[in-house]
């Protein structure tokens, strides 16, 4: 009985925020923990897919590979596991559109750091993303998977980081 409390209290979350969001294109909501101590993703619901990736000083992340069915929920936690401040090594993780040229998405975010580096003249390509980061931060975000599956580019909008640190967001 606790259990689907917590889930339907969950659910109710989830969709206050949503509703709450207005006409966001991405449809992405964030919370942010922002200390020294990394906290873990809070409970989600069974039917949410709920993952966790981790950014570091050299420039990586560590899994090159994040998996969710078409149309779910995603629950996605960015953690800065490195030391080094935000200006110096800043990271985030951004999901963009299929097809989209990463250099010239790169290009463009460069110029773009008063919007954590998440550039307004392709804010068509971006399909969710986290807040910029600092050694030693997290950040976690909601938003469901493309209805298409396929294989999604995922980047680090630092300039300079999105060569290194990139993968594929498989729809399945």
């Amino acid at each position: 009985m606790m259990k689907t409390l917590k889930l339907v209290l969950a659910f109710s979350l989830m969709v206050f925020v949503a509703a709450s969001c207005g006409d966001n294109k991405s449809e992405t909501t964030t919370e942010t923990t922002e200390s020294t101590t990394l906290t873990e993703p809070t409970e989600a619901p069974t039917d949410t897919a709920v993952l966790e990736i981790h950014g570091t000083d050299e420039m990586k992340f560590d899994k090159s590979v994040l998996t969710a069915k078409a149309g779910q929920v995603v629950q996605l936690t960015l953690k800065h596991v490195g030391k080094m401040p935000k200006d110096a090594m800043g990271h985030n993780w951004v999901l963009l559109q299929q097809g989209t040229d990463i250099a010239a998405f790169g290009a463009d975010a460069a110029g773009a750091k008063d919007a954590d580096y998440i550039p307004s003249s392709q804010s068509d390509k971006v399909l969710a993303h986290t807040k910029l980061l600092g050694g030693g931060e997290s950040d976690t975000i909601t938003f469901t998977a493309p209805a298409e599956k396929g294989n999604y580019p995922f980047i680090c909008s630092f300039p300079g980081h999105f060569g290194m640190m990139k993968g594929e967001f498989v729809v399945e």
